[in-house]
């Protein structure tokens, strides 16, 4: 029996290879291992040849919040790596749209963007798109169909466009659409973390049976990403905490998904010699209304930190919604006036910002990954967190953890960094120490274009 290769279109050094193969491999074994090992032998001197090359490569993104979000920083950094590392990136988003670096071309996927406009903003366009319609019902009935819609429309543009591009990389949309894009390309999915703990958290944040129903509705959404990420060839994750996280709740193997970590822009995020920090100034980086970010432990420990420390201050970056659980708590303890809120600041500004700082809270009750602790800790800033998520291996012994859920215990390491300078100073340095040696986009894009080669591989021989 003669078994033959099938010839991979994107890569030349892949394809000249695989054109030696069909000329002069006869494999007689038949068993399966026998001819897996073959052809994996066959193909390491074209991975090897291939590492090289530059590679064509679209990022897509449902919605990419260029401040307020983890996907939307994600994208921006990992894109400008790869452009770094000689490749050719495109980024297709929704809206909002991600802030690229100018070598990164960024093609705008528009939605109905519905949380920015509202229902009222359906025009008569709107009622001849099937993806208009169904974003518009869906928010209608309280459901999240951004992700859905997304991929409906990405595939149908990548089914005329797709051939430009080598390999494609979701950012978490695990939308059906991607299914139907793995069948005609490379694809790689990065999943930070699983939705479900958000879904947890937020169930068990309120007390009323309509909450509940309102967001299990919402999160309905989450019965497609189980669906799609059962059947994704190659799937990434950011910290080990998400690995075992995403194993369990979309009941894959742990395997089957490749680490591959976060970096920090240790050059845009570094110490301000020439701002001067304030030693009664707390920091945090937080959507104030999402039970997941845990704000409300923080405002509970700042409140009661004020009794010693009168002065202290304490700046989050995020937007409390009107009316909303934040700002009932904030009245509730008489530091409304206490708490300053920024939102919609640059890069720049935000790394102005932590060098005021005199320590960086991270509140979090779960974390994929972390970045605003890496961000606080490359900009030098003594950090305390919760051990949520992937903090712990972010934070490790370069700041100080206290456990999820407790004020007092955030209160206390709080305290304990006000009022020993010196510690405080020693484990800002410590803190961007590790961020340089242990968390870089440059390594990251490293990793990723070896796993982009082999993902190629795999789907030229499948």
């Amino acid at each position: 029996m003669t078994v033959t290769a099938k010839k991979p279109a994107p890569q030349q050094a892949t394809k000249d290879l695989f054109d030696e193969f069909d000329d002069s491999v006869c494999l007689e074994k038949t068993e399966a291992g026998d001819v897996k090992q073959h052809i994996d032998k066959a193909l390491k001197p074209a991975l090897k040849a291939a590492q090289g090359k530059s590679l064509r490569i679209c990022i897509l993104g449902y919605r990419s919040h260029p401040y307020g979000g983890g996907q939307g920083i994600y994208i921006k950094y990992l894109s400008k790596a790869l452009v770094d590392a000689g490749h050719q990136v495109d980024v297709i988003s929704g809206q909002p749209y991600p802030h690229v670096d100018e070598r990164v071309n960024l093609i705008k996927m528009p939605s109905m963007n519905l949380f920015e406009t509202g229902l009222g903003s359906i025009r008569l366009k709107n009622l001849f798109s099937y993806a208009d319609m169904f974003e518009w019902v869906s928010k209608l009935t309280g459901g999240f169909a951004e992700p859905y819609c997304f991929g409906y429309r990405v595939e149908r543009y990548l089914k005329k466009h797709g051939s430009q591009y080598d390999l494609i990389h979701d950012n978490q949309s695990l939308s059906f659409g991607m299914l139907k894009i793995q069948k005609r390309q490379p694809l790689v999915t990065t999943l930070h973390h699983p939705i479900t703990s958000d879904l947890d958290i937020a169930l068990n944040a309120c007390d009323k049976w309509w909450e509940r129903v309102l967001i299990r509705r919402w999160h309905s959404f989450l019965k497609m990403q189980e669906k799609v990420v059962q059947q994704l060839d190659h799937v990434v994750t950011v910290s080990e905490r998400s690995q075992v996280d995403i194993a369990e709740a979309f009941k894959i193997e742990e395997q089957g998904i490749k680490l591959i970590y976060n970096g920090i822009n240790v050059d845009e995020f570094s110490p301000r010699a020439d701002i001067q920090r304030n030693p009664m100034r707390l920091m945090a980086t937080a959507s104030a209304d999402q039970p997941l970010k845990g704000l409300r432990y923080l405002l509970e420990a700042y409140a009661s930190l004020l009794e010693d420390f009168p002065a202290l201050e304490l700046l989050v970056v995020g937007k409390p919604k009107a009316g909303g659980d934040t700002e009932k708590l904030l009245k509730t303890l008489a530091i409304k006036d206490k708490v300053q809120f920024v939102t919609g600041i640059s890069t720049e500004a935000m790394v102005d910002y932590y060098a005021e700082a005199s320590i960086a809270v991270i509140p979090s009750v779960y974390e994929g990954f972390g970045l605003p602790a890496g961000e606080a800790m490359a900009c030098e800033v003594p950090v305390v967190s919760t051990r949520g998520g992937a903090l712990p291996e972010v934070v490790g012994d370069a700041g100080i953890l206290v456990p999820i859920k407790d004020s007092a215990a955030i209160a206390a390491a709080v305290k304990e960094l006000l009022r020993d300078p010196a510690k405080a100073q020693a484990l800002g340095k410590q803190g961007r120490e590790r961020i340089v040696e242990t968390f870089c986009w440059n390594v990251a894009a490293e990793t990723f274009t070896h796993y982009y080669h082999k993902v190629i591989a795999d789907h030229a021989n499948s």
